[in-house]
């Protein structure tokens, strides 16, 4: 909009919902450290009313619109998202803005809110594997944003005050920094009508996020007691616009994507060495990792790496074409079932932030069908390879031992 955010919508005009998202190109990594935490703040504050209507009255009103609101935030971005019947779409939509626009920010909510984040906080650190992914972040990208935990610490939310709430949100909540998405049962014209009346904040300051270095690389111990090892194992990846992305998709599917995949086949299905194995792609504006995850009986850690170290050494010089086409059709699976899903159409529009040209998930689809399995394999072997970033977290009792089959001493 000439003075207001990119809208962007997907009719689906069989549909009997509308869900509605609005974006925010700001997360965790655009905090310095005395603010962190603060992207992730803001997005629990804004459902604590607006200038007409306070806590009580907003919750009650997004209860008897009778669908889903929720939010997000990530280390690049913030969202805030509805679903509701096509009739409600309005009113959700003026909800949804008045949240973004009029946020009350009241002192005696953020007091109360701050400790449900450490409440939040103290989740994760009983999660073994959200534990040990944000150790692993943190050691990736080594004194740089990207790898402070999007909760933030404890430090910086004791010293954060709802004045300092407001001005990052005045300082990043601006036009040129928004999307709106809308899937269902809408028209794109009214959905513009709706947001042209409304007044925008203007972007008071380019944004300048400065790029990670190269990934670090190594083994990482981490001394954690539990009846579990875990394991996690990242090599550079792709940028979340990247024009490689088909193929990387199809790698990682293959990898440690689905029940036929390499590392679920070899670790669980035929020597039972874990229940949750797996590889995973994150993107980001950039720079990206591919990342395989493992959890195991502490005693039988060391057999588990030794089988993924196997297969990753195998992995790329070993694709077959009958793989390859298996991989794509499980890909287009995946993106056409999808179109099916309004809210999951929604998210698809707001995770094109980056995009310059916005491509269907039809047009990913021919995309996909078009990589061969050379281009496949050569893409994996430039990135699996020795020189990945370990993050062990075990007993002290065979911590040592663990690292020592990577090929290296702790």
């Amino acid at each position: 909009m000439p003075s207001g955010p990119l809208v962007v919508s997907h009719s689906m005009p069989a549909a009997q919902s509308v869900a509605l998202g609005v974006f925010i190109d700001v997360g965790s990594r655009d905090e310095d450290a005395s603010q962190a935490g603060m992207s992730h703040a803001l997005e629990h504050m804004l459902f604590k009313g607006t200038k007409q209507m306070d806590v009580h009255a907003l919750a009650e009103k997004l209860d008897e619109l009778g669908g889903n609101a929720n939010a997000f935030t990530s280390r690049e971005r913030t969202c805030f998202h509805l679903h509701v019947l096509y009739e409600h779409w309005q009113e959700a939509l003026a909800l949804l803005t008045s949240m973004l626009l009029e946020p009350a920010l009241p002192q005696e909510e953020w007091q109360r809110e701050r400790e449900v984040i450490y409440a939040e906080m103290a989740m994760v650190e009983d999660t073994p594997e959200e534990w040990v992914m944000d150790q692993h972040v943190e050691a990736l990208f080594p004194g740089h944003a990207l790898g402070r935990p999007v909760l933030g610490t404890h430090q910086a939310l004791e010293s954060m005050t709802v004045d300092m709430l407001r001005a990052y949100l005045q300082r990043h909540y601006s036009d040129a920094r928004l999307l709106i998405a809308v899937a269902g049962r809408i028209d794109h014209t009214e959905l513009v009508d709706a947001l042209a009346a409304l007044v925008w904040p203007s972007t008071i300051e380019e944004q300048h996020r400065q790029p990670p270095a190269m990934l670090a690389r190594g083994i990482q111990a981490l001394e954690r007691d539990g009846e579990q090892a875990q394991m996690v194992l990242s090599f550079p990846g792709i940028t979340v616009a990247s024009p490689e992305r088909p193929v990387a998709w199809l790698a990682n599917q293959m990898l440690g994507g689905g029940m036929s995949s390499r590392l679920f086949r070899e670790v669980r299905e035929k020597r039972g060495l874990a229940y949750s194995i797996g590889s995973h792609l994150s993107t980001l504006s950039d720079t990206g990792s591919w990342s395989m995850t493992c959890g195991s009986e502490p005693e039988r850690a060391g057999d588990c790496i030794s089988v993924l170290q196997d297969v990753l050494i195998g992995f790329a010089g070993s694709l077959a074409a009958k793989e390859v086409e298996r991989a794509k059709r499980q890909m287009e699976v995946q993106f056409r079932m999808g179109l099916d899903s309004v809210e999951g159409q929604m998210l698809y529009l707001g995770s094109r932030q980056d995009e310059t040209i916005l491509l269907s998930p039809l047009q990913w689809v021919e995309r996909i069908r078009d990589v061969d399995v050379e281009t496949i394999r050569s893409w994996s072997a430039e990135r699996l390879g020795p020189d990945g970033l370990w993050s062990i977290a075990a007993p002290a009792c065979v911590l040592t031992q663990i690292c020592d089959r990577i090929g290296s001493s702790c």
